[in-house]
């Protein structure tokens, strides 16, 4: 399977879908249908067709899986897959309506120039000819071998096929962008023409401070209402947070120091055994028995050794013990049990999964995979050359073009420990089989050589945790501040919070499917924002929360309920309040204005100066504020006239034109044009595809079947 092992080596490549029941209930859906008006499989329509609960679930696993394979947090990417998938609907309607047809032709002559395919030149021959055939044939055994392998292609498949729309569809689209000669001609004028001004700038910034101009809530709604499409919004909640971290005191930190200090020195048993770390004769076992982390047979290097034996364990006799020291929010004792040096071994495997195997995707039986395994060990010992033909059996991705190989390793590498203890055990040249919990491996140890002193180390571990009394406290206080700010306004509840030096934060537009609050981001996020969007949940509600395992406690407050239509003016102030603020500016500023006669006149009226500068349309720098009114109006303007007050983007301008000039650039016009029409081609796509979603019947069901199932999942 060389080819699919390449895709599945490249996960955060796919935009494939792969089932995974993550919001399956275990009721009838046609009893739902009929009980709540709406069928919990169907979590939405675009223009008429529907979004079902399984395309949803595919979306949202595929970007889990990629935010994994990015060690990126796999939380909060619940909008992020259904706009990816209403936008997909989107583009194959669009795509059938201009007539085209997914025909099996057209998706195998496109797949090579899928994003998944076109930069991987191993796909390719030496020609550079795409390995479709054999792709062809991989499939077809995938079919016939592993159904649940074959069913994951077709659901990537799925999505390949709407990029294979969208590249048509954009192709078509963008073809109709031209560029006119005349359009060309007045941009390259408007290029090469300049004109010398003299100006007075009043700046926003610096009269907004001297005037104290303030923008109210209804300042914000009349920006929003002039500019409705900019702030059209889905339903949101603006929530303030107040966080409590149960952290131990310096008295749990004590605490714990004594009593791992007890157990490396005095003894673990109250009636009068003396067994320490120290005398210990079973280390393994007396870290087993005492340590809130487990006991590590490998041989690991000085680098890696915990900070506190930085430069100690290479001098270090065998038994000596180190500590207690602190590492974060541990106490660690640590013994030097063995050192010897530690060889690099290289070897190349055969991967012989099942089903229930870790990472697995296999759906064979482990009795199945080890008859297979049995059998390939005992070709291999015939003729050591089968090794290659059996790596086309491996379920290690990329396996064939690795050769099997997982590279040099050490002792001390995160391998499974059967596989590290093969290695250690076996000779260069050995070929064998043995277990690990990600199946069964037929390995070959390529090569061996010498490595660097490894150290094997017992460490004694105790976590430092807030006591029983400490999280009392932390609970306390949290209770204590949610009865301060129960039926209280939102002022008093910042306000309380800020004052005794809590951890506050403002989620001002949280949506239903965020997955994370901004500004806090522990596991109990998704259940505060189920909470908010609940029904029956008022503005000025409070409620007290508990993050499991920590003990944390988080009390959240809800200012303001904002369903679908225009955004709530509080709510997008951070937004448009410098924009707001500068408008307000502009009106007075141009009031004061008037018509003016002379430069100086203005310059004197703000306590400014006259400057001067030479502008261009197509790039309307002014002292370094980019200004195209400032430049259209240098243009408009009569030689030696003053001009109107311009409300410019950093200030409000007045304006006298001296001169224009030509500045001729290099470049014929056909070169110019098309580089115009190259730039309008790159910007269409994205604008075109959010002007189709503005204009269409996009209906969202998830949040009325979520409120009225109580769950998520």
């Amino acid at each position: 399977m060389a080819i699919l092992g390449q895709i599945r080596s490249r996960p955060w490549l796919l935009m494939g879908m792969i089932a995974l029941a993550l919001l399956a209930f275990l009721v009838n859906p046609e009893s739902l249908d009929k009980v709540f008006g709406k069928n919990p499989d169907i979590l939405g329509k675009v223009n008429g067709e529907k979004i079902t609960r399984e395309e949803y679930n595919d979306q949202l696993f595929v970007l889990q899986q990629q935010a994994d394979q990015q060690q990126q947090p796999k939380s909060g990417l619940e909008e992020q897959a259904w706009q990816l998938l209403v936008q997909s609907k989107l583009v194959k309607q669009q795509f059938e309506k201009m007539g085209f047809e997914m025909t099996e032709d057209l998706f195998w002559n496109q797949l090579q120039y899928d994003q998944m395919f076109a930069q991987n030149q191993q796909l390719f021959d030496e020609k550079g000819n795409f390995k479709l055939q054999e792709l062809k044939k991989e499939i077809e055994t995938l079919q016939n071998t592993n159904p649940e392998g074959y069913n994951q292609w077709l659901k990537t498949r799925k999505t390949i096929e709407y990029r294979i729309m969208a590249r048509q569809v954009f192709a078509n689209i963008s073809t109709g962008i031209t560029t006119g000669k005349k359009e060309a001609e007045e941009l390259m004028k408007q290029r090469d023409q300049l004109a010398d001004i003299d100006f007075v700038k009043v700046d926003y910034t610096s009269y907004i401070q001297k005037n104290k101009i303030k923008a109210t809530t209804e300042d914000l709604s009349n920006y929003i209402k002039q500019h409705p499409v900019m702030f059209k919004t889905e339903p949101s909640r603006n929530l303030g947070v107040v966080f409590f971290p149960s952290l131990p005191s310096p008295a749990d930190d004590a605490a714990v120091q004594k009593e791992i200090t007890k157990i490396f020195s005095v003894g673990t048993d109250e009636s009068g055994g003396k067994e320490n770390f120290i005398n210990t004769t079973n280390d393994s076992m007396f870290v087993m028995a005492n340590s809130d982390i487990p006991f590590n047979n490998q041989y690991v290097q000085a680098t890696q050794m915990p900070q506190g034996l930085k430069g100690k364990i290479e001098t270090a006799a065998v038994g000596q013990t180190f500590g207690p020291y602190k590492e974060q929010n541990l106490y660690v004792v640590s013994k030097l049990i063995d050192k010897k040096p530690s060889d690099s071994t290289l070897s190349k495997h055969i991967l012989i999964a099942y089903k229930g195997a870790e990472r697995s995707t296999a759906t064979r039986s482990k009795e199945e995979a080890k008859k297979i395994a049995d059998s390939l060990m005992a070709a291999i010992k015939g003729n050591p050359a089968k090794f290659a033909e059996g790596l086309k059996l491996s379920d290690e991705p990329n396996a064939v073009e690795r050769n099997g190989s997982v590279g040099w390793t050490t002792p001390e590498s995160q391998f499974a420990p059967p596989y590290l203890a093969f290695l250690a055990s076996n000779p260069k040249g050995a070929t064998g089989l043995t277990e690990t919990s990600f199946g069964y491996h037929i390995i070959n140890v390529e090569d061996k050589k010498a490595g660097t002193m490894g150290y094997k180390v017992a460490h004694l571990v105790k976590t430092i945790k807030p006591s029983e009394a400490t999280e009392a406290e932390v609970d306390k206080k949290s209770r204590k501040f949610a009865q301060q700010v129960l039926g209280k306004s939102f002022n008093d509840f910042v306000n309380i919070a800020k004052k005794s030096n809590y951890q506050y934060s403002n989620a001002k537009s949280a949506k239903r499917f965020d997955g994370q609050l901004q500004g806090l981001g522990t596991d109990k996020d998704g259940e505060i924002i189920a909470w908010a969007f609940d029904k029956k949940r008022e503005k000025g509600d409070s409620e007290i929360f508990t993050v499991d395992g920590t003990g944390d406690k988080i009390v959240v407050y809800l200012n303001g309920k904002q369903e679908k239509g225009l955004a709530d003016p509080e709510s997008v102030r951070d937004q448009i309040e410098t924009i707001v603020l500068n408008k307000l500016a502009a009106k007075q500023i141009s009031d004061k204005i008037g018509k003016a006669t002379s430069l100086d006149q203005v310059a004197k009226t703000f306590a400014t100066t006259k400057q001067s500068a030479q502008v261009n349309i197509l790039n309307p720098s002014v002292a370094g504020a980019m200004e195209p009114k400032v430049a259209g109006a240098a243009f408009g303007v009569k030689k030696g006239a003053i001009s109107n007050a311009i409300e410019g983007g950093t200030g409000v301008y007045v304006l006298v034109k001296k001169n224009e000039t030509i500045n001729k650039q290099p470049g014929d016009a056909k070169q110019f044009t098309e580089s115009v029409t190259q730039r309008n081609s790159g910007m269409f796509g994205q604008a075109w595809l959010k002007s189709l979603q503005d204009n269409s019947d996009i209906d969202d069901y998830r949040i009325e079947i979520w409120s009225k199932l109580g769950t998520q999942q």
